[in-house]
């Protein structure tokens, strides 16, 4: 997670999870009348207040927070749109970093409006990351056989040397084959389970749609390859949301957290503000830091992407969805976790994940809190983490699994369909 104008900064205390309970969980960011102060502050003076200056080297920076706050909290107003025109007409005479941050904001709260603006942008782009940031945009307005050629043909034209560059690859491959992809069967997890129980180590597994307006659910499976179930034998489920506020695509940073294996460092508290103070789940991408991301044999003859596949049976290896971690690694992606949150639900009171709340691409566990005690009413993100260090050892894998392209939540009654009498 970045630091921005609402995450003050980001702390990782090094405090063993043993070493807490839940009845000390505590946040005051929480409490009603900080979630007021906040609100006001934010539209009032980080958004309201800067939209109204003149664009210029002493307020770019401004400009540039106000984005991110409108693209976290997916806010639209008049202002907020007086304040895009501002910056697209000076579009040119800004930083890269204000031009991301104007273009992240606009794909998420304004899907459709600015396609004008993006179709003249394009045009003329040269950063690579730009350029598949207006892609994106346009591609998902238009995802015809025409359109994809259309933008393939500026890609090329653009870039000629695309091919060697990560992040315009993933580009490419999106265009290509995301709409195809959503429609092709996942391979079997009946394979996946049994290679990950020969293993020898715990892993969670992300259950999600390809549609991320819709949660997911998570599920862990202990070292012996049984999977962790109540006193009951109920099998025990977490809900998880692994939309980002913006929903970009995966291989762009703040995207939607990608498919693919996060290797399980631990778990740690953080003192993010947003993120709030239960334990979150430490996860590294292949490529991200590459020593900390292998837990077992790592064969120094075969590339990264090899050693990286062998994490999963034959049956998956050609299933290309579940690369998108290592490439969003390659490309630059860093910092996904999975933790809680104490972000006040009502702003995304109208979107299909309510109450979970979306992030800048981690993978976001349901929680809620008193706001008048700062003490957690419910957490998935607790229950999580607690379940996941009951069993000997702090650290695994994590597979992002997108199951199908159904316009609804997860359920409970599939994922226990699914896993059967594992």
């Amino acid at each position: 997670m970045k630091t921005r104008f609402f995450l003050l900064f980001i702390i990782i205390a090094n405090i063993g999870y043993a070493q807490l309970d839940r009845d000390q969980i505590h946040s005051d960011f929480v409490l009603y009348q900080r979630r007021l102060d906040f609100d006001r502050n934010m539209r009032n003076r980080t958004i309201n207040a800067v939209f109204a200056q003149p664009l210029d080297s002493n307020t770019e920076e401004k400009y540039r927070e106000a984005c991110w706050a409108i693209s976290q909290f997916l806010l639209r107003s008049p202002e907020i749109e007086h304040g895009f025109q501002t910056m697209f007409n000076q579009y040119g005479q800004m930083e890269d970093a204000t031009r991301r941050a104007l273009l992240e904001a606009v794909y998420g709260t304004y899907h459709s409006e600015y396609k004008n603006r993006y179709d003249a942008l394009i045009r003329t782009e040269r950063s690579p990351r730009l350029f598949a940031m207006q892609a994106g945009y346009l591609y998902r307005l238009d995802n015809s056989k025409n359109g994809v050629e259309r933008l393939r043909g500026m890609l090329i034209t653009r870039f000629p040397d695309y091919q060697q560059n990560v992040l315009l690859q993933q580009l490419d491959n999106y265009l290509l084959n995301h709409a195809s992809q959503i429609t092709v069967p996942r391979p079997g997890l009946q394979a996946l389970f049994d290679y990950r129980k020969a293993s020898g180590q715990k892993t969670i597994y992300s259950f999600q749609r390809w549609n991320r307006d819709y949660p997911g659910l998570a599920v862990i499976q202990n070292a012996d390859g049984s999977f962790a179930r109540d006193s009951a034998g109920k099998l025990l489920v977490f809900q998880q949301l692994a939309r980002s506020a913006s929903d970009l695509p995966y291989f762009i940073t703040d995207g939607s957290t990608p498919q693919g294996i996060f290797s399980i460092q631990g778990t740690e508290v953080s003192h993010n503000n947003l993120i709030g103070p239960t334990p979150n789940i430490q996860l590294v991408m292949p490529n991200e830091t590459d020593s900390l991301f292998w837990h077992g044999p790592y064969d120094s003859t075969q590339t990264p992407l090899v050693n990286y596949l062998n994490l999963l049976p034959d049956s998956w290896r050609s299933y290309a969805p579940m690369t998108e971690s290592f490439y969003a690694g390659k490309i630059g992606r860093t910092e996904i976790i999975a933790h809680g949150t104490t972000m006040d639900p009502d702003y995304f009171k109208d979107m299909p994940f309510y109450p979970l709340t979306p992030t800048m691409g981690c993978l976001c566990a349901k929680e809620s809190w008193n706001m008048f005690t700062g003490k957690i009413v419910q957490s998935d993100q607790f229950r999580l983490a607690d379940t996941f260090l009951a069993t000997p050892g702090t650290t695994g894998y994590l597979f992002v699994i997108n199951l199908d392209n159904q316009q609804t939540a997860v359920t409970s009654a599939e994922i226990e369909k699914l896993i059967g009498q594992n």
